[in-house]
């Protein structure tokens, strides 16, 4: 082989490394962005999971509240049932007859009260003399008193449903009377 055909040969290899090399260069960006665009998908799925895992968990904790609460509805359509009955047991008759009459009925509102026990339904009758409960109790009227925030009267039971308030006691709350200042008079006092 003579020189100018060696020359040509390594030329023609150059020639071909350098078109290897070029080709090697574009695969390996190829391989580089799939790498990018698998990179990209698969934080795309991992967000959807993450995301379907809360819908799930989130779904679930919904139907176990809808579940737990489901009797809230038909306990406020019985509520003022029961506060016809503990307003009627608030008058105790002296006729034998109508004694007996409420003693029946009471049989009947202790049944009711049992059946909505065992659901979980529980009546709250605060204490006379107790104090004010902004969470529990709900003031219907304020009346003066020798403390403030004491329950005076109970106007009509409050009711829960396992551990969710479905209403609140009705209560009267005594207030301390304001001392009057000298040289003015109780404007309850006047002509």
């Amino acid at each position: 082989m003579t020189k100018e055909e060696q020359i040509n040969e390594e030329t023609e290899e150059e020639k071909l490394s350098k078109k290897e090399k070029k080709g090697l260069d574009k695969a390996n960006e190829k391989i580089a962005l799939l790498e990018e665009e698998v990179k990209t998908w698969k934080n795309k799925y991992y967000e959807v999971y993450a995301d379907m895992d809360n819908l799930r968990k989130k779904m679930s904790k919904d139907q176990e509240m809808m579940y737990k609460y489901r009797g809230q509805g038909f306990l406020e359509s019985l509520i003022p049932i029961f506060d016809n009955f503990y307003n009627c047991f608030k008058f105790k008759p002296e006729d034998p007859m109508l004694k007996a009459y409420c003693q029946g009925f009471e049989m009947i509102y202790n049944q009711m009260v049992n059946a909505i026990e065992s659901e979980g339904v529980k009546e709250f009758l605060p204490e006379i003399g107790s104090k004010f409960d902004s969470s529990s109790m709900h003031a219907v009227d304020v009346v003066e008193g020798e403390e403030d925030d004491v329950v005076t009267n109970v106007v009509t039971k409050g009711y829960f449903l396992k551990d969710r308030l479905v209403r609140a006691a009705g209560v009267v709350v005594s207030k301390k009377a304001k001392p009057q200042e000298d040289g003015q008079e109780d404007p309850s006092k006047a002509n």
